[in-house]
C-alpha cells in the first residue's frame, strides 16, 4: 500500500525543520556582516605611494590622495594611470575580504555570492 503525505523519500519532517532554521540562522549572520561589511574601508596606492584610494565595503570611492610632487601638467596621463591603478586594487582587496567572510560564513559552500554587489 502506497504512503500518503509527508516528505518524498520518508525524510523526517523535523530534518527538514532544522535545515530551514540553519537557513534562516546563515541569512541573518549574512545580513549582519553585509552590514558591517558596508562600513569598512580598502585602501590602496600606485606610484610608489603617489596616489592613494581608498573604497568602502559599499564599493564606493571615498577618498583620493594625491602627492603634489605626482602632478606633472606635462604628463597628466601618467596622473591617471596611477589612479585607476589604486582604485581597482582597492577594489580587489575589498572583493577578497567579502570573498573570505562569505566562505567563512557558507563553509566554502559555493553559488551562493557575495553581498549582493
Amino acid at each position: 500500500m502506497a504512503r500518503r503525505g509527508g516528505i518524498p523519500g520518508g525524510g523526517v519532517p523535523g530534518s527538514m525543520n532544522n535545515l530551514m532554521k540553519q537557513a534562516q540562522k546563515m541569512q541573518k549572520q549574512m545580513a549582519e556582516q553585509a552590514k558591517e561589511f558596508e562600513t569598512k574601508e580598502f585602501t590602496a596606492s600606485a606610484g610608489g605611494g603617489a596616489v592613494s584610494v581608498t573604497v568602502s565595503g559599499k564599493r564606493e570611492l571615498t577618498k583620493v590622495a594625491i602627492d603634489p610632487d605626482a602632478v606633472d601638467p606635462e604628463d597628466v596621463e601618467m596622473l591617471q594611470d596611477m589612479i585607476v591603478a589604486a582604485a581597482n586594487e582597492a577594489l580587489r582587496q575589498m572583493e577578497a575580504a567579502n570573498q573570505e567572510i562569505m566562505g567563512k560564513l557558507t563553509g566554502g559552500l559555493g553559488g551562493l555570492g557575495g553581498f549582493g554587489f
